[in-house]
């Protein structure tokens, strides 16, 4: 695997985790149980928004480096 497929996966997994795991917590705090299924629908919903946000920014990224040297 090159490195762009690299962080756009840990990208992907590391926010993924962190915004499930506040959204546990905020949950948690108002009384409620820890379901796990909603943990893995926010986890992968928003790991897989953010981890194509991450596609675009170093595809953009990689556009305007590759402008700049022509």
């Amino acid at each position: 695997m090159n490195t762009q497929i690299k962080s756009i996966i840990k990208s992907g997994l590391f926010s993924g985790i962190v915004y499930a795991g506040l959204m546990a917590g905020f949950d948690y705090s108002d009384g409620q149980d820890f379901k796990i299924w909603k943990f893995i629908f926010h986890a992968s919903f928003f790991g897989t928004f953010m981890a194509l946000m991450t596609r675009y920014n170093l595809k953009k990224q990689a556009d305007k480096e590759k402008n700049k040297t022509e």
